[in-house]
Parts: C-alpha cells; sequence; structure tokens
C-alpha cells in the first residue's frame, strides 16, 4: 500500500473514530447527570436537614429514594430502548432530568424533596440501563470498552462537578441551586442527542437493514467494512420478538447471573456509602464543620475522574476481568486500612487529626482502583454479554437490581455504623469483597476484541465463563 492510501486510510479512521467519541460524549451526558445527582446530595442533605430538622430515618430516606426510583426506571428504560429504541429512550430521560431539576430547586417541604429524587432516580435508572447500550451497538469491537467506559467517565466528573458545587453553595447554604444546576445538561443533551441515529442492531432488529447499513457507514472504514457487519448481524439476529421466558432461558442465564452479580458487587463492595456519605465520614473522622469535610471530599471525586480515564486507556489493552481482579483486591485492602484507622480512633483512642488524614488517603485509594475497575467495567461488561435481542432486557434487569442493592447500601449505612461502628462497616464491605474476587474469577467472562455477535455465538454454545 502506499504511503498516500496509508494517510488516507490514517484519516478516515481518525475520521471515524472522533465522530464517534463525540457521539459518546453527548450520550454520556446522561452518565454525567446520573453522577451530578446521585453526587450531589452528599453535600445537599448537611443544610437540607438543617432547614428541615430531619431525622436520621428521613435524612437515610431523602439519600435513598433516588436508588429506587432508579430500580424502577432501569427495569423500564431496559424494556422501553427493545421496544420504541435507544436514542428515544434517551431523550425522554433528558427530559425527565430538567424536570426533577427544577422540582428539587423549588421543593418547600421534605415530601416534595423525596417525590422529586424519587424522579430523578427513574430518569438516573432508564439512563444508566440505555446509554451504555447505544454506546456498545455503535462502536466497533476495538474501542467499544473505551468509549462505553466514557458513560463512566462523564458519571465521575457528575460527581466531582457536584462536589465542587457543594463547596462552591457551601458558605451560603445553598442547596437548591445545587440541584438547579443539572437542568442545562440535561436540556442540552436534549437538543444535541435529537441529530444523533439510532442504533443500528436495533434497526435491524426492527427490519430496517438500509437505514442500519447507512449509519455503519459513518463509522465503519469501508462500506464493505460495514456490509460485513450488517451480515453478522442479521445472521445471529433471532427474529423472534424476545421476552422474559427468553431471557431467562438456560442457554442466557449464566450472562445474566454474570451480569448481576458483577452490579451486585459494584454496590455491596461500598462505593455508594464513599459518594453519599463522604463528607458525613470525613465528619466522623474530625472534619467538624461541613464546609471543611465538603472540601475534603473534593479529593475522592477529583481521584475517581482521573482514574476513570487511566480505565479508558488499559480497558481495550489489557482486558476487563484482570483490571478487575487487580481494583478490586485493592479496594478491599483499602477498605480494610480505612476501618483499622477508625478502630484506633474509638478503641484506642488515636487522635482525629492523624485518623483524618488517613481516611483521606485511604478512601482516594479505594476510589482510585474502584475508578479502573469496577466503576467503568460493570457497565461495559452488561452492555456486552447479552443476545441482541434480550439485550435490552437483559441490561434492564441487571441495572435494576445493581440499584436494588444500592438501595439497601444507601439505607442501612448509617445503622451500621450504629450497630457495628464505622470500622466495623467498613470490614464488612471489605469481607464481601473477598467473597467477589471469587465470583469474577470463577464466573465473569473475558469479552475484549470480541464482537457483540462473537460473544452471542458462544453464548448458544454455552461457553459463557470462558469467552
Amino acid at each position: 500500500m502506499s504511503s498516500f492510501n496509508v494517510w488516507g486510510v490514517a484519516v478516515q479512521t481518525w475520521k471515524h473514530s472522533s465522530l464517534l467519541v463525540i457521539i459518546s460524549c453527548v450520550a454520556a451526558i446522561g452518565g454525567l447527570l446520573f453522577g451530578y445527582d446521585t453526587g450531589v446530595i452528599s453535600g445537599a442533605i448537611l443544610f437540607i436537614k438543617k432547614d428541615f430538622i430531619l431525622s436520621t430515618g428521613l435524612e437515610e430516606f431523602i439519600i435513598s429514594v433516588t436508588p429506587l426510583g432508579a430500580l424502577i426506571g432501569a427495569l423500564i428504560g431496559g424494556r422501553l430502548s427493545d421496544h420504541f429504541g435507544r436514542k428515544k429512550v434517551v431523550l425522554l430521560s433528558s427530559l425527565i432530568f430538567v424536570l426533577s431539576a427544577i422540582g428539587l430547586s423549588t421543593a418547600l417541604s421534605p415530601g416534595w424533596i423525596v417525590f422529586w429524587r424519587s424522579i430523578v432516580g427513574f430518569a438516573i435508572g432508564i439512563t444508566s440501563a440505555t446509554v451504555p447500550l447505544y454506546i456498545a451497538e455503535l462502536s466497533p469491537r476495538s474501542i467499544r470498552g473505551a468509549l462505553v467506559s466514557f458513560n463512566q467517565l462523564f458519571i465521575t466528573i457528575g460527581i466531582f462537578v457536584a462536589y465542587i458545587a457543594g463547596a462552591f453553595f457551601a458558605k451560603t447554604s445553598g442547596w437548591r441551586p445545587m440541584f438547579a444546576l443539572a437542568s442545562i445538561p440535561a436540556a442540552l443533551q436534549f437538543l444535541i442527542m435529537l441529530f444523533f441515529p439510532e442504533s443500528p442492531r436495533w434497526l435491524i432488529k426492527k427490519g430496517e437493514k438500509e437505514k442500519a447499513l447507512a449509519i455503519l457507514c459513518r463509522f465503519r472504514k469501508t462500506k464493505k467494512d460495514a456490509q460485513l457487519e450488517v451480515n453478522h448481524i442479521q445472521e445471529r439476529l433471532n427474529h423472534s420478538p424476545g421476552s422474559w421466558r427468553h431471557l431467562f432461558s438456560a442457554r442466557i442465564r449464566p450472562a445474566l447471573w454474570a451480569g448481576i452479580g458483577l452490579t451486585i458487587i459494584q454496590q455491596v463492595t461500598g462505593i455508594n456509602t464513599i459518594i453519599y456519605y463522604a463528607p458525613t465520614i470525613f465528619q466522623f473522622a474530625g472534619f467538624t464543620s461541613a464546609t471543611s469535610a465538603i472540601y475534603a471530599s473534593l479529593w475522592i471525586g477529583l481521584i475517581n475522574m482521573l482514574m476513570t480515564c487511566v480505565a479508558i486507556w488499559l480497558i481495550d489493552k489489557v482486558g476487563r476481568k484482570p483490571l478487575l481482579m487487580i481494583g478490586l483486591s485493592g479496594m478491599v485492602l483499602s477498605l480494610l486500612i480505612l476501618g483499622f484507622a477508625f478502630f484506633m480512633q474509638n478503641f484506642l483512642g488515636q487522635s482525629e487529626t492523624q485518623v483524618g488524614w488517613i481516611s483521606i488517603l485511604m478512601l482516594i485509594c479505594y476510589i482510585a482502583f474502584f475508578a479502573f475497575s469496577l466503576g467503568p467495567i460493570a457497565w461495559l461488561i452488561n452492555s456486552e454479554i447479552y443476545p441482541l435481542y434480550v439485550r435490552g432486557r437483559g441490561v434492564g434487569v441487571a441495572t435494576c437490581v445493581n440499584w436494588g442493592a444500592n438501595f439497601i447500601v444507601a439505607q442501612t449505612f448509617l445503622n451500621l455504623v450504629h450497630w457495628l461502628s464505622i470500622s466495623g462497616a467498613f470490614w464488612l464491605y471489605a469481607i464481601l469483597g473477598l467473597f467477589s474476587l471469587y465470583f469474577i474469577k470463577r464466573k465473569i467472562p473475558e469479552t475484549k476484541n470480541k464482537s457483540l455477535e462473537e460473544i452471542e455465538e458462544f453464548l448458544k454454545k454455552g461457553q459463557a465463563s470462558t469467552l
């Protein structure tokens, strides 16, 4: 091949990839809203409970009602995306985010805060089930892991921005503008997504082969590559509409249990106790003022965001499973040390200053290990392992279970601290992490450098655990 042709191919590859990056980033604004709306409550709750004099139970419920709403949204969102298309469901979630942001910023009682937090949770559930699916179905296998991980990167950006907003409005106790800010990216996503294509795989499933081919021609190196991919999808497409019975059939069940197991692990190892309660944890560690606790939490958000960039760089090179094993091992070690630091404070009389700095360091380590492993990979694998005809349902069920586990963890954290002490709570998450390592080693497939249809073919042969 001449140097001119090589350069031409390189330019074409860059054009296709850059357009996919833009689409992935705009779709991942749903992830940013997911992150912002889950992260902003950690700062806002410190001021809401002063304005409304909340009990511990009501404080926990205001925080945990969002994952409860997300549980319902994920289950419905998966079904809606199978029926109406991935793009339309992303647009729907954008509108709900706008309405809920306005509702939260104008709430006049704890009851209205609970209501609108449940609605924003519903939107988060929809977007968490649909956005990774939309990006995965547009992406070529060679960069699918990185592009789908943009969703997780934007989640971390949203969390970091939420912490910044908390710090910015801390001096005025302004929790209302913290919520109102979410309406801006939601409205932008809706307007820009109107001009983006539908998932080509969903179009083929609906019999619109020519539209799918036209879309793939824009995102693959040549028309021949696009045509081969269309043929590959059609060869493996089960033309039955797909049902819950299909999803729970013996052939798909290993993939479903792997996906559900991974989303449960993502929660029961404690991530959202850190995201939701970071300022509260820092107050336990000696940062007594709300402002200092919120500023300490900024480090959590920053490291979460930066280490997710590392995941995007590594995920298609190293593979999904090695990163999961390394990351979860680091999380377990960080939790053990964090628990020991609080044990020294509560039972051995260690100074709050020392415990405060150890807690910051260990929480940063924990977040760093999570961010390049369980954070992006749980969503990525779930977007890859289900056959096309039940993919929306599969992702919806796994995401629904994820939010159910999220609700339980968020709802029980303060009570666990009361029953077991804060050190005991972190040690419990570490023990669950050890069991999770065994599950990942035995049950989670490696999907690096395989097309979605090749993964489906392995599933058809009952080889889900050996992909």
